[in-house]
């Protein structure tokens, strides 16, 4: 990686990091993932997304180079006044990089290959995302798949909240009309365990975890619709205390994926 000197926030070559507070969610950047902080810059460089470039303190560039050697594309050092004006905000991890988004994968190929899914219906906040993308890299599911509504998992805070684990994750959008789209997983052989609060579901304890599973998750607040709950084959309830009728999403997703894997 060659390493530049960068005086001037105005410099075009620092354009792929301008203004993030809302550029990358803009249509015309959809095409490129934003990293934030070392260690999701290192889990960058280790993953099917080609770098495009690297921007930081001098230090921080500095403890990369071992993971960067192999990057090709140019690490610009900057300090800490010129990258906070050049991202447009403080930028307290000192180091950010630039990729370029593959081509998603075949969703055949990719039902082919997992045994262990989560599904994700109209999932919109970017945090919860992210933190359900640490959690699936965290217990061993082999791909997320997402209804037409869901948030991009490559967005600037999920990818940081994730902590870089999205970058490794395969993921996919369903095709056609959800929640009909369901169908294809579980021609795939896939049993589908929708994630409910509703007193009548079976209690995650009581199931057993099949060959090949999807846990369907929604919303933070709505949860999974009725027209989701209906495609699948059994609706999950995860047990609480008196008083306490959900969990956070992502926390919901580790309470699932925990048990079913130890299953």
């Amino acid at each position: 990686m060659h390493v530049v000197e960068v005086a001037d926030p105005a410099d075009p070559r620092l354009d792929d990091f301008r203004n993030l507070s809302d550029a990358d969610v803009r249509p015309d950047r959809r095409g490129v993932v934003i990293a934030e902080g070392a260690n999701v810059v290192r889990r960058l460089a280790g993953s099917p997304y080609p770098v495009r470039a690297v921007i930081g303190v001098r230090s921080r560039i500095e403890d990369l180079q071992p993971v960067l050697q192999g990057v090709d594309g140019p690490a610009y050092v900057v300090d800490k006044w010129v990258l906070s004006e050049v991202v447009g905000f403080r930028v307290t991890r000192g180091v950010l990089a630039s990729a370029t988004r593959p081509a998603p994968p075949q969703l055949g190929a990719l039902l082919g290959r997992a045994r262990r899914l989560a599904v994700l219906e109209a999932l919109n906040d970017f945090e919860n995302l992210g933190a359900l993308f640490r959690n699936v890299a965290a217990f061993g599911v082999d791909a997320v798949l997402l209804d037409p509504r869901c948030a991009d998992p490559l967005y600037r805070r999920s990818v940081r909240v994730s902590m870089g684990h999205v970058l490794r994750v395969p993921f996919a959008v369903l095709p056609g009309t959800w929640p009909q789209s369901l169908d294809v997983v579980r021609q795939h052989g896939f049993a589908l365990l929708a994630l409910s609060p509703a007193a009548d579901a079976v209690a995650l304890r009581a199931v057993a975890s099949p060959h090949r599973w999807a846990v369907l998750l929604g919303a933070e607040g709505p949860g999974l619709t009725a027209a989701a709950m209906a495609c699948a084959d059994t609706r999950v309830r995860i047990p609480m205390a008196a008083g306490v009728d959900s969990l956070n999403v992502a926390t919901a997703a580790a309470v699932a994926f925990a048990h079913l894997v130890a299953r």
